[in-house]
């Protein structure tokens, strides 16, 4: 039994930028299917589809690279089973000076930050991405 599946699911990303696979599979569910439609929106990402591996459903991740470099350079889980982190629309501060962005889980779905201020709502901060 996995206790976070956000985490493992960011790890497995970051692991195979780090060495150069062209896609990575992870188990699927609504959450992640919200995090990677962000990542793929923003693009850090070049997108993502739902693939069946034996009976059980997995997304297969279609990583972007620049130059030869991964686009991803940093992803860190923020808010974690044992110490949630939630932000007011106001503290939420931009990452790296706007070069990143906050992925959060709000009471209109998942989105960035910047969506989210437009939207004028707050919520929990899933990962950091930059």
């Amino acid at each position: 039994m996995m206790t976070d599946p956000i985490s493992d699911m960011l790890a497995r990303i970051k692991n195979a930028c780090r060495r150069y696979f062209e896609a990575v599979d992870v188990p699927s569910s609504k959450i992640k299917t919200g995090i990677l439609r962000v990542l793929e929106k923003e693009g850090y990402i070049n997108g993502f589809k739902e693939v069946l591996i034996g009976d059980r459903k997995f997304l297969r991740v279609d990583l972007r690279y620049y130059e030869g470099k991964p686009v991803i350079n940093m992803l860190n889980r923020v808010s974690k089973p044992s110490c949630r982190v939630y932000s007011k629309l106001k503290k939420i501060n931009p990452v790296y000076n706007g070069f990143g962005i906050y992925v959060l889980s709000t009471s209109r779905g998942i989105m960035s930050d910047a969506e989210a201020k437009e939207s004028n709502v707050g919520g929990e901060i899933l990962c950091k991405v930059f």
